[in-house]
């Protein structure tokens, strides 16, 4: 079969060469790889290279599988012409050619088949619809590289080429191929395989190398593309020779080795034929690379070339995919019964009639290699070489040749078909082969799925194992994978350990596999193995340092049964107890001196209002809401302006007589007796008024504090204006001020009670208080807020009561003796202090 051109061509035709060309109603064209160069050629997808029979051994495996080819389509063309209900009445002839595995070479054949019907000239038209060219359809060639080239010529005059092999992802392009089909999957189902099988066994950390031909670098580019979304990292990627004779090849491959070597992985992906693989597989051998996970596709898993490499066991374990394909029924013994068969001499007399009736002018398809080729040669590679994808490529034009013609069970028409017209019906319509059911796809692809095979080794022989399926979805039996590791067990491919539960990986350098291992932090939690980091919990949720899980927050607030709150009730109580003693004892002792020294039914005003300030405590204990956040501040501020408004008067009425004498008999009348009621009344309203300005411009607010506790949610009352604060607040302080600027330089005759120090100590511890209430109060955001508000509320009641009422229930109790007219005279009841002088 090989061209006179390209390779050696015979000095008479052989018997069995004269078999691969017969003239027919349709004729197809056949281009095999056949290879008998004693040059190492690239080659294609399915692993073969082309080298002279006799000068390489593994170069006899090569050219069967060519020859197995070969003889699969005439064996599938003899079937259907014997068909009586397929092509009836119609015979198909064939031309074979030899593509040597070189561009040069198989466009020689391809340009023959695109010449004009009976003639050897090509012809250049506008218009091709009614050109007939000398075949109706092409079978092959088996390489992508090849195909690359024949496609772009037959797309061009739409003729259908069906391809047994090349699966190159490129041909998908319908619209820069219209015309090209192929019976196998393209590469991209292969690369979808390789990545589930990665992530079903965790490998995520691997070397992948391809062959430097069009299979090669299609495939790994594909497979990387892949590998990156399916968190799989590439710690070494490489391409290796196809040509061995170049000087620099040898080179080349030790460099891959050592590179491999030196990240070590303990995988390696490896998209090539068989003629590379095995050089790149005897390196690893010869330079120690050590055992590693081989994932390999059918372009060399299955060749015996690879299988039979000195050692190869050493390699480690290997696993890789095959297109599944079933048998072809009577084509063992039609091979059998034609090799038979050219040992006889009626065989050889009808070989050379054939030979004369070929047309001379053609190109010579003799094989000189043919008639040395036994079955015993051939038979072992029979039994490996899947020839389904030639018998399916011919089935699919004979289909389509059908449904054009419109032929029956019984006949067809006699009627000219162009190729262009088997198009539309090889795309639509689906084809039976051996009673199993074939469809291109939208790419001209026929998907079969693939089978996992496992290299097994049994008593030094290699089986190939079947331990897996892909069809979309991959399915392993792992228990029939024994991995050839120290304990049997699968191995791990990682650029570092697994992180634990409640880690994240913090990835270092620049390759997504290689990371340290974190924890995640407080208020954070892990969602999965693949993280590169942690994810927040939500606001009402929260989570410890290492957390897989987020978890509710409780709330927190001054609770009753906590110890602090308990003790500040019970401090509360005995100031509401001590208050409530001063009131029953002042009522006791009103109409005495010293009560009405001290305001008389007002200082009874003031108690009432200094008791439901503290019991305003109880306001900051429990869950706080927004109607007790705004009640909180204006209840203590009216009772505090309840208390010092009733001290209003009673200033006012020792600084007219202390400091103004001459003044004080026409305005004492003002501050004393019914109109002192008025001042605290006028003094209410106004802390009224204040009130509402400050619900209208912002009262406290409840605040729920997701970020002060760890995992609590602070539930806090929290200030809304500082402006409505400060005039809430700031009247009582201008009163208490007012009042101390009132009193605090006064100086009482000697034996009489000094009122107005009462009021000045009472009005400065005020003062005190509230400058550390408001530096706390602005900076605290914890539960210490409320307890520094009843803390607040609770020092101001009992520093009011110590230093004004209790001195005088000492005097009520204790010394009663001094609870007198002259000891405890009013001051506006005193002499002024010029009639003193």
């Amino acid at each position: 079969l090989c061209l006179s051109f390209g390779c050696a061509a015979s000095l008479s035709p052989p018997c069995l060469s004269a078999q691969f060309r017969r003239p027919g109603d349709f004729i197809l064209g056949g281009l095999f790889p056949f290879g008998k160069d004693t040059n190492v050629k690239k080659g294609g997808d399915k692993g073969h290279v082309t080298a002279d029979v006799t000068a390489v051994p593994s170069a006899l495996r090569l050219f069967t599988d060519g020859l197995i080819w070969a003889l699969g389509m005439r064996f599938t063309i003899d079937q259907i012409n014997n068909s009586s209900s397929l092509l009836p009445g119609i015979t198909l002839g064939y031309d074979m050619y030899d593509t040597c595995f070189e561009p040069l070479v198989a466009l020689q054949p391809s340009l023959l088949f695109l010449t004009r019907n009976g003639t050897t000239g090509i012809g250049v038209l506008c218009n091709y619809t009614e050109y007939q060219p000398r075949v109706t359809a092409v079978i092959g060639p088996h390489q992508s590289d090849l195909c690359l080239v024949t496609a772009k010529l037959f797309s061009s005059f739409l003729i259908p080429q069906v391809s047994y092999g090349a699966s190159s992802e490129t041909l998908s392009n319908t619209e820069l191929y219209p015309s090209f089909y192929r019976t196998v999957p393209s590469d991209k189902n292969l690369a979808e395989a390789v990545v589930l099988l990665l992530n079903q066994f965790g490998w995520n950390w691997v070397a992948t190398v391809g062959s430097d031909d069009e299979y090669g670098r299609g495939a790994q580019t594909l497979f990387l593309s892949m590998a990156g979304t399916n968190n799989i990292c590439i710690a070494f990627e490489g391409l290796i020779p196809t040509d061995l004779a170049e000087p620099s090849a040898r080179k080349q491959l030790e460099d891959t080795v050592r590179a491999i070597n030196s990240t070590k992985v303990n995988v390696v992906v490896l998209f090539a034929y068989s003629l590379p693989a095995q050089a790149l597989l005897e390196h690893s051998i010869r330079m120690g690379l050590g055992k590693k996970v081989w994932i390999g596709t059918e372009a060399w898993i299955l060749s015996s070339i690879t299988a039979s490499i000195p050692n190869v066991q050493s390699i480690g374990t290997v696993l890789g995919f095959v297109m599944r394909t079933g048998t072809v029924p009577g084509f063992q013994e039609y091979v059998a019964e034609l090799f038979n068969s050219v040992a006889q001499e009626e065989f050889c007399r009808r070989s050379k009639e054939l030979s004369r009736l070929m047309n001379p002018e053609v190109l010579d398809t003799h094989c000189q290699q043919c008639d040395q080729v036994t079955l015993r040669d051939i038979w072992a590679t029979l039994s490996v070489t899947t020839v389904q994808p030639v018998h399916v490529a011919v089935y699919s034009v004979a289909q389509a040749l059908h449904r054009a013609l419109g032929c029956t069970t019984k006949s067809c028409p006699k009627t000219a078909i162009k190729s262009w017209q088997l198009l539309h019906f090889m795309n639509t319509l689906p084809f039976e082969v051996t009673g199993q059911s074939f469809r291109f796809d939208q790419s001209h692809s026929t998907n079969t799925g693939y089978k996992l095979i496992f290299w097994a080794w049994r008593d030094g022989s290699l089986t190939h194992l079947p331990v897996g399926d892909y069809d979309q979805t991959l399915y392993i039996r792992r228990t029939q994978i024994q991995f050839h590791t120290v304990d049997k067990k699968e191995p791990t491919s990682e650029c570092f350990r697994r992180c634990e539960a409640g880690q994240f990986r913090r990835i270092k350098g620049f390759n997504l596999c290689c990371y340290d291992c974190t924890d995640c932090s407080e208020n954070t939690f892990w969602s999965s193995t693949d993280s590169t980091g942690c994810s927040p919990c939500p606001q009402h949720q929260w989570a410890p340092a290492r957390s897989t899980r987020c978890y509710d927050r409780t709330e927190r607030f001054l609770f009753w049964d906590s110890p602090l709150a308990v003790t500040l009730v019970t401090i509360m109580a005995l100031t509401a107890a001590l208050i409530c003693g001063t009131a029953l004892l002042f009522l006791k002792h009103l109409r005495s001196p010293l009560v009405q020294v001290s305001g008389g039914g007002r200082s009874l005003l003031a108690l009432l209002m200094l008791l439901l300030q503290s019991l305003s405590c109880c306001l900051y204990v429990g869950r706080p809401s927004a109607a007790l956040c705004s009640l909180q501040q204006l209840s203590y501020a009216f009772c505090l302006n309840g208390c010092f408004s009733t001290f209003v008067p009673k200033a006012l009425e020792i600084t007219l007589v202390t400091e103004f004498p001459r003044r004080a008999p026409r305005l004492l009348h003002w501050v004393t007796h019914g109109r002192a009621w008025l001042l605290v009344a006028a003094s209410l309203l106004i802390q009224a008024l204040l009130s509402f300005c400050h619900l209208r411009l912002g009262p406290d607010f409840l605040v729920a504090d997701y970020k002060s506790l760890p995992s609590e949610v602070l539930l806090v009352c929290g200030t809304q204006s500082w402006t409505a604060f400060a005039l809430l607040h700031g009247y009582n302080s201008c009163l208490a001020f007012a009042c101390f600027l009132c009193t605090f330089m006064v100086q009482t005759p000697a034996k009489r009670y000094n009122v107005a120090r009462g009021i000045t100590f009472a009005t400065l511890i005020f003062f005190v208080i509230w400058i550390f209430f408001l530096v706390i109060f602005a900076t605290l955001r914890t539960v210490l807020r409320a307890v520094t508000q009843i803390c607040t509320i609770l020092a101001t009641t009992l520093g009011i009561l110590a230093s004004f009422f209790v001195p005088k229930c000492y005097i009520l109790v204790f010394r009663p003796d001094l609870n007198t007219g002259d000891f405890c005279q009013n001051p506006g009841e005193e002499e002024p202090e010029e009639v003193n002088r």
